[in-house]
C-alpha cells in the first residue's frame, strides 16, 4: 500500500479554509490559499462540466454559492471559469487550475462527487490529471464505482472511500437498503481496494472502522466542526477533516 503517512500528518481543511463572513467561500482559490498558508492539508470537491472537465465545486447546481444559476453539468469549463463566487472576486477553478495553483505546496484530498448513476467520466478525468501531478494527492468518493474506475485507470494513485453509518439525508434517497448496507460496512473492498477511509465523525466508533484501523488503514473523521467533536472522535480516527474553527 505504500507510505500514506502524509494523509494524516496535518489536519485537513474541508473545502479549503473557508469563512464566508470574511468573504472566503468554500472550494474557492482564496480558501485553498488560506489553507496552504495556515499549514493544513486541503480537501476539495469536483464536479463534471458539460465538456468533460473536472471543476472544483461541491453542489450539482450553481445557485447556493455563486452568481450563476442552474446545473453545473450544463455548462462548459470556459463558461464555469467565468462564474464568480458571491461577494468575492474569486472564480471557479478547474482541476487543472487547482493542481497548477497548489503545485505540491500542501497535500490534496479531492472528493469525486457522484449521483450514483454509473457515469465514471469524472473519475477517469481526475485520474488522468493526477497521474501527472508530483505533489501528495489522493482521490476519494462516496461512490465505490468511482474508486473502481480510478483503480483500473491509475492503480498507483492513492484512493479512499468516504462513508457514514445511516445514509438518511435526502441525497441518499435513491439508494437501496442493500446498497446502503454495502456502503456502511465497506463491503465493496474486493472491488475498490480503497487505501484509506474518511468516515463521518459523529458515527464513530463503528465495527468497520475498528477493523480497518487494526489492519493499518488510515482513517480520517469528517466533518469536525468543534474541538470537542475531535476530542470525541480522535480515539477512533487518525486525523480530522475540519471546518468552522482552526485546530
Amino acid at each position: 500500500m505504500g507510505d500514506l503517512s502524509w494523509l494524516i500528518q496535518r489536519p485537513v481543511a474541508h473545502r479549503g479554509l473557508h469563512d464566508a463572513s470574511c468573504g472566503v467561500i468554500e472550494n474557492s482559490p482564496s480558501a485553498v490559499e488560506a489553507a496552504i498558508a495556515a499549514g493544513f492539508s486541503v480537501e476539495v470537491d469536483i464536479q463534471l462540466a458539460r465538456d468533460g472537465e473536472a471543476m472544483v465545486y461541491h453542489d450539482f447546481v450553481l445557485d447556493r454559492l455563486t452568481q450563476g444559476a442552474g446545473p453545473l453539468a450544463q455548462q462548459s469549463r470556459a463558461q464555469l471559469e467565468q462564474v464568480r463566487f458571491r461577494a468575492t472576486d474569486d472564480r471557479m477553478m478547474s482541476l487543472p487550475d487547482l493542481l497548477a495553483r497548489v503545485d505540491g505546496r500542501a497535500p490534496l484530498l479531492i472528493e469525486i462527487k457522484s449521483a450514483f448513476t454509473g457515469d465514471v467520466r469524472l473519475a477517469l478525468r481526475a485520474a488522468s490529471l493526477l497521474a501527472g501531478y508530483r505533489g501528495p494527492a489522493a482521490l476519494m468518493s462516496f461512490d465505490p464505482e468511482m474508486l473502481s474506475a480510478v483503480r483500473d485507470a491509475a492503480p498507483d494513485l492513492t484512493r479512499g472511500i468516504v462513508a457514514e453509518r445511516r445514509y438518511v439525508h435526502g441525497e441518499w434517497d435513491g439508494l437501496s437498503a442493500g446498497t446502503k448496507r454495502v456502503l456502511r460496512h465497506l463491503l465493496h473492498w474486493p472491488k475498490t481496494r480503497f487505501q484509506f477511509i474518511a468516515y463521518r465523525a459523529a458515527d464513530l466508533p463503528v465495527p468497520p472502522i475498528r477493523l480497518a484501523r487494526a489492519l493499518g488503514f488510515p482513517v480520517l473523521a469528517w466533518t469536525v466542526r468543534r474541538p470537542a467533536d475531535w476530542e470525541a472522535a480522535k480515539t477512533f480516527a487518525d486525523q480530522m477533516i475540519f471546518e468552522g474553527f482552526r485546530p
